[in-house]
């Protein structure tokens, strides 16, 4: 009888925001996969999960899917964990999750965290519709993907790493226009989250002059007029930086 691949979401910042469900998949599995067993390693200890683990992350997912696949459909049920948030959403894991689909391997997703859905809907952006980027292209089919997105009449999420958050902004600015509504969200669900909402003008400015720390996701309202973007700034409702809440993360 085959197993089942279970795909589990892992906090992406407070520990507490673990369910007792995803505590109890990992308990029960055969085997972990990790994306960083020693990231990991801290969550499981944490929860007293004993389940063996091994890595399974980008570099090495291509050719270990089959033989995990080989591993479940032989009977085993294994869990499949990122760093932070859930597998699969810029993170590994799709692969993993075609070949077992491929196979007739059942495969479950268990619901949690992820980053970009609390960043959006406490951006005070339009979350009824939105389109997910995650990471914007490095060089190749950049400039083309910013001109698409330009006139997207959706919200826009895109995650980014601190090191290129102001060349990012700077990008977003000319492409859409220094007026456009924006807001950088940055260490989701930790002691130090922050909102940081404005133009892109605005932000461009501010974080070419405060270097940013931690996980960031930009939301970036989306087009109603392109040419008032580009020639009208409108100013963000009470723009500028405001913290949520502490949250303790230990």
């Amino acid at each position: 009888m085959s197993g089942k691949l279970y795909i589990v979401p892992t906090p992406v910042g407070n520990l507490d925001d673990m369910t007792f469900r995803a505590i109890k998949v990992l308990n029960d599995a055969d085997l972990i996969l990790a994306e960083d067993t020693r990231t990991s390693g801290i969550l499981l200890k944490h929860f007293d999960i004993q389940t063996p683990m091994r890595s399974h992350h980008k570099f090495n997912e291509h050719e270990e899917a089959p033989r995990i696949a080989e591993r479940i459909e032989a009977g085993e049920n294994i869990a499949l964990i990122s760093d932070a948030g859930t597998p699969g959403i810029s993170d590994p894991g799709f692969m993993l999750s075609r070949e077992c689909r491929r196979l007739g391997i059942d495969v479950e997703c268990l619901p949690g965290a992820t980053a970009f859905v609390p960043a959006l809907v406490a951006s005070g952006l339009p979350c009824d519709r939105f389109v997910f980027e995650g990471f914007l292209p490095l060089k190749k089919g950049r400039a083309t993907r910013l001109s698409i997105l330009s006139s997207d009449p959706r919200t826009i999420v895109i995650y980014e790493s601190p090191k290129r958050l102001q060349r990012t902004l700077r990008q977003l600015a000319e492409a859409f226009g220094t007026g456009r509504d924006a807001c950088v969200c940055r260490e989701i669900s930790k002691i130090h989250e922050t909102y940081h909402r404005g133009t892109l003008g605005e932000l461009s400015d501010f974080f070419s002059l405060n270097q940013a720390k931690g996980e960031i996701v930009i939301i970036v309202g989306g087009c109603h007029n392109a040419a008032a973007d580009k020639d009208s700034p409108q100013p963000f409702p009470e723009s500028g930086e405001y913290n949520t809440k502490t949250v303790n993360s230990n």
